[in-house]
This record gives structure tokens, sequence and C-alpha cells, in this order.
């Protein structure tokens, strides 16, 4: 186990670092079993039609003479799967999106989804963490755009910056994750059913919903949110890095992983915070704390109903290389266990290739069933893979489902010096810095989205990997950049962000 300071990272410790007082311990209760919300139930259909959009961020790209203003595409799916012709492109200079273009800003940089007005119609969060407010540089904040029959428009758009305290540096929007994890009326926890937002800063974590009485798409803070003091019982900071939201503990309400690194004497060890979803947000409950990050994602890896977490550890004291552990939920209110059931690595037997130093095997991972079995499967990606003596080339791994969780056997690793795959291995291209399983034309076969931010010298593309029932497959792979769906491309780490 690594320790802070001689001190195990607890996690009353953690909370301690998201400002926990406020987090309550478990209370025993009774309630009926709830479905998992990972893979199976995606929050991306922006137009209604029952297809899943694609949502991908280019924080880099100059808009209107603006470097490094950025932007985010969102191509819309249907039974032909996903378009590059039916498209949006959305940024600051967008009509009716708040703000303007500035040098800097990163709009791009995050991006979610949820039914924030329960309307049917999935809405799209963009993390602006580069935003200068009110004099102060890199305050952040972060655009809601609202899912209608024709799409998301800049029309209706809406912003959120913390009310409460902007602060030079604090990066509002580095990641944003939307789910159902309290009632938007503690007192009547049935009404108004609807996702609220869950925002990061970098030491911080804030909630955003529509209150009772508001109007749908006036989202205001709760009041539960923390943000890290100055001095900690582990006498080091934590910054904050991603979200995912499941539900580990079949209640009625999504959970939250909250995970990032250490800072100060001794950082850049990987942590994360589980938070269960209450009808009211004071009411969150501690779901326990975990080694490992600062990579989430939730599925139900071993199909008993409940969601688990898979926690890519890439940070100081980490196998060599990186790696993937899966916590399994305990068919109860209890929430995750305490210790990992499955822990991979590239030197698991029967994953290919050979873990190196630097590799950052688990920095980025997604779920879907590749192969229409029914059984949640993982891609993992490696930006930091070395491809021969190209180094930083990156690569994507995918793991098999099974009855019991994942398994090696079929395993599959791809980079682009495979001969099916357009392209190839370049210094730097980080192939894989982001991934998405995404099944656009719902016929059950989950294929593989697979960016490159660094590709083209940080203009990014995107690889499409199409899916068999055998799995993921190479031949038949496309690509696309910002320059295909009408927009700039220049320095654009298109792909740097991929909506879960």
């Amino acid at each position: 186990m690594r320790h802070i300071r001689g001190t195990a990272l607890t996690a009353a410790a953690l909370l301690t670092l998201l400002g926990g007082a406020a987090f309550t311990a478990p209370a025993a209760q009774a309630a009926a079993p709830f479905p998992s919300i990972g893979w199976q139930q995606r929050n991306c259909d922006y137009d209604g039609n029952g297809f899943d959009d694609v949502l991908i961020g280019a924080p880099g790209a100059t808009v209107s003479g603006a470097t490094g203003a950025g932007y985010v595409t969102v191509q819309y799916s249907s039974s032909s799967g996903l378009s590059t012709t039916k498209k949006s492109v959305l940024h600051q200079n967008t009509s009716g999106v708040p703000g303007g273009t500035e040098a800097g800003d990163g709009f791009g940089r995050a991006v979610a989804s949820g039914d924030l007005d329960n309307d049917g119609y999935d809405d799209a969060i963009v993390g602006v963490p580069g935003e200068d407010l009110a004099g102060l540089s890199n305050a952040g904040g972060a655009t809601v755009f609202w899912g209608s029959p024709t799409g998301l428009h800049g029309s209706d758009s809406t912003w959120l910056e913390n009310p409460g305290q902007l602060r030079a540096g604090a990066n509002f929007g580095r990641a944003i994750e939307a789910g159902r994890y309290f009632a938007p009326d503690p007192a009547d926890p049935d009404a108004n059913p609807r996702d609220s937002v869950a925002v990061l800063e970098n030491d911080a974590l804030l909630f955003f919903t529509a209150p009772p009485g508001a109007a749908a798409q006036q989202l205001k803070p709760t009041d539960q949110g923390g943000q890290a003091p100055d001095a900690t019982p582990l006498e080091t900071g934590f910054a904050l890095r991603s979200l995912s939201r499941g539900n580990y503990n079949e209640d009625a309400w999504a959970d939250l992983a909250i995970s990032g690194v250490t800072t100060g004497d001794e950082p850049g060890i990987g942590a994360t915070q589980v938070l269960h979803g209450a009808p009211g947000a004071g009411a969150m409950e501690d779901g326990g704390a975990f080694e490992g990050g600062p990579a989430v994602v939730s599925s139900d890896f071993n199909q008993d109903g409940q969601d688990d977490l898979a926690i890519g550890d890439t940070g100081v004291g980490s196998p060599v290389g990186g790696s993937v552990s899966v916590y399994l939920g305990q068919g109860d209110l209890s929430g995750l266990g305490s210790t990992p059931a499955q822990r991979w690595t590239q030197d698991s037997p029967g994953i290919p290739g050979a873990a190196e130093a630097g590799d950052r095997w688990g920095a980025e991972m997604s779920s879907g069933d590749t192969d229409g079995d029914g059984l949640p499967d993982l891609a993992v990606g490696a930006p930091g893979e070395d491809i021969g003596s190209v180094s930083n080339a990156g690569a994507v791994w995918a793991l098999r489902g099974a009855p019991g969780g994942l398994t090696a056997t079929g395993a599959r690793g791809f980079d682009q010096n495979h001969p099916d795959i357009p392209g190839g291995a370049e210094t730097s291209d980080r192939w894989g810095e982001q991934v998405r399983l995404v099944d656009a034309n719902k016929d059950g076969l989950f294929g593989l989205l697979a960016a490159a931010p660094g590709e083209n010298t940080n203009d990014g593309v995107a690889w499409v990997l199409p899916a068999s029932s055998s799995g993921l497959v190479a031949k038949g792979t496309w690509t696309y950049d910002g320059a295909r769906l009408g927009a700039p491309a220049a320095n654009a780490q298109f792909g740097a962000a991929i909506d879960e």
C-alpha cells in the first residue's frame, strides 16, 4: 500500500481534501435494488432520435484569430452510424453562446452529457477551464447546450461558473459529469427527476441543478460542494482530475467517483474518492477512498446488475507502465469492495505487449460491448506507449467481458503501425489519449473511437475502429479531423476530450 507521510490515504482523509465535513457516513437503510447506469445507459442523444451522438473537444484550436480558444463538435448518429455530415461546430463566438473567444480559453477541454431538464433530449456541458473572469486568469467556466429535435445550438445556451469564490487558476470546468446524484427538492424526491451537473476545479467539487420553482434551464449551485483547505491532515494537497458516475450501492441515486493526484511534498500519487448519491445533496455519503488514479470509468463488469469501478493508475508509485484495477459492487447498499477484484497491467498473462516506464497504460478507458455478447468490454488507452523506437506514439487495448468480469482471453492491442489502421506511429501522437466505445447505429456492437490529440503536430485526429462478433477489428478503420467537420484544424488538439 502506498502512503503519504506515513498516513494511509483513507476515505476520511480524502473527504477532508474535498471539504468533506458536509458528507455523512453511510447509514443503514433499506431500498429496492436499482439497476446499473454505466455503459448500458448512455446519455448523449442530443436530437432525441434514439441513437448515440458523439461530442468531441478541440481545446487548442484558433477561433476568430484567438489561439487556443477551442471548440467542440457534435456528430449526430442514425441507423447508418456515425456521420461527419450531420454535425454541429460550437464555440464562444457561436451566436447566443455566452462570452466570446479569447486566447487560451480551452473551450472543450472537458465535455459531458445528461438530461438536465428532463425533456427527453440530452444536453451537453462543455468545460472552459482557461476562461478569464473578473480579471482573474484561468478562473474557468462551463457552457450548457440544451438538446432539441434539431440537436444542439448556441441560442439557448447557459453559462456556469463558481458564484461563491472566483479564483485565479481555479480552472473551473476541468472535468464534468452529469447524473441523478440527488433530488432537486429533497422534500419531494420523486418530483422533477433530472440530472445534475458535477464540476471540478483544481481543488473543489461543485454541483449544479435546477432548484424547485425555477425554470428547468436555470441551473443553480447547490449548498453541497467542497474546496480543499490550505492545510490537511496529510500535509499535502490534492489535484482533482476526473469524474465518473455509476450506481455502486443499489439505491435509487447515481454515485460519483472523483479521481486525481496528490500535490505538495509528495506529489503525483493517484487516489479516488466515491460519493454515494442521496435524496438531498447535503446527505451524499462517503463511499470510500481507493488507491489509484487519475482515470476512472464505471460499468457492470461482472453483470450482477450493479455498477463496478475501474481505476486507471498512472501516478507515482503505480505499477511500471500503469495499471487498471476493478472494484466490484457488493450487491447491497455498502457500495464498492475495499480491495480490487482484478488488477491488470501489460504484464498480465494474455495482454499483448510488455509494461514499460512511461507507457501510461490506463490513462484513459471506456466500456461497451464490442462483440454483441451482452457483456461489457474495456478499452484501455496508453498514450505514452512507444511503438518500436517511436516514443509516446500511443496504443489502445481491448479487454473482453466474461460472466465473472473482464478476461484477457481474446484481448487485442492496436496502434498506428497496424497495416489496416491508417497513418503511422509518430513521436508524441499520443494515440489513445482519449478512447470511447460507441454503438452509433444501435446494432449492439460498440466500435472504438481512438483519438490522437498530438497527431500532425497537435492538430489531432480521431480513428474509428469497427466492431464485430469477435470484438474490435482494424480492417475498415477510418479517420477524420476538425477540418472534415468544417472546423479549424491547425493545432486544434482535436480529440483531447470525448464524452464517455
